[in-house]
């Protein structure tokens, strides 16, 4: 087995994303179909950036799954540690399309039975970058799966990675999110979080050096923050926090999967050791490219070319 860049493990899904833009799903009339998930995309955008990105999932098996297997193998993502079951549907979720945060509305089946069996020792001992979700921890049995493998991850030497885009949508209580974003934290994993996912994980508006405080607290090095059409904070512990601005776009089209870009183009320039400061430089401009675009990033266009 060649050496993994990036292990994502957790959702792969079908987006439903409204046509009409800036309405909500009460008003949407149709939808377009669009292959979604937090891991998915950030494996999808890493191999289109060169890298070996593998891709830990579950998914039905039906017409909604073959989409996936096509579109993911389509852009060179591994499919080989995806698991297809009977029991169990594609999981699928409407979107709002919009500029800000879209409102959502999830039906979740396949997409939370990720099993053991799908991530070897071997397959941890060859992944530089392990990576999820908070959407990917929020049910069982992924839950559990993927804190065990995150903790064998990180004994291993592998750097770990998660999008903590909590929701109160896929928890059973907000206590339970906090306990297991706790447990993953011990793990020193790169964060990635938003204003939006910290008004609802928190349920109030902390400060930014409060909530930098919170995860610094748990033992996490580096944190950072997207603020939207306001850039980006980043804070490595008892170090000066970094601020840059956003890419000026002339039109928002569509903001899901910007986060997505964002942190497939930091954790791109973590793999290629690029300082810091140039980690941020580069997620920016990738998020900056989605923004521009319905859906995932264009398929007719070297993304590459676009960011060194």
């Amino acid at each position: 087995m060649e050496d993994i860049d990036i292990l994502c493990v957790g959702e792969v899904l079908i987006d439903f994303i409204g046509h009409q833009a800036g309405e909500l799903i009460n008003s949407t009339k149709d939808y377009h179909r669009y292959l979604g998930g937090s891991p998915a995309n950030v494996a999808m955008n890493s191999s289109r950036l060169g890298l070996n990105a593998v891709l830990v999932s579950t998914i039905g098996r039906d017409g909604f799954g073959e989409y996936i297997f096509d579109r993911l193998k389509g852009v060179g993502v591994n499919t080989e540690f995806i698991n297809e079951i009977e029991s169990k549907p594609t999981s699928v979720i409407f979107v709002s399309r919009s500029e800000g945060t879209p409102d959502f509305i999830p039906f979740r089946a396949a997409d939370s039975y990720i099993e053991a069996h799908q991530i070897s020792e071997k397959t941890l001992q060859k992944s530089k970058i392990f990576h999820t979700t908070c959407f990917a921890l929020s049910k069982e049995p992924a839950q559990s799966v993927i804190l065990n493998k995150a903790k064998e991850a990180y004994n291993l030497g592998c750097k770990l990675s998660i999008d903590v885009n909590y929701s109160s949508k896929l928890w059973n209580s907000r206590e339970e999110a906090v306990n297991v974003i706790t447990t993953y934290c011990k793990y020193n994993p790169l964060i990635k979080i938003s204003e939006d996912d910290m008004l609802r994980l928190f349920e109030q508006h902390l400060s930014h050096s409060e909530i930098f405080d919170f995860f610094h607290n748990l033992g996490v090095e580096t944190v950072c923050l997207t603020l939207g059409s306001k850039g980006v904070k980043l804070s490595q512990h008892k170090k000066p926090v970094i601020e840059l601005p956003a890419i000026k776009i002339e039109k928002v089209v569509d903001a899901t999967g910007a986060g997505d870009a964002f942190w497939s183009g930091f954790l791109f320039a973590q793999i290629k050791k690029k300082p810091v400061k140039e980690c941020l430089e580069i997620a920016l401009k990738l998020a900056a490219l989605k923004l521009q675009n319905v859906g995932r990033l264009p398929d007719n266009i070297d993304i590459l070319s676009k960011l060194l």
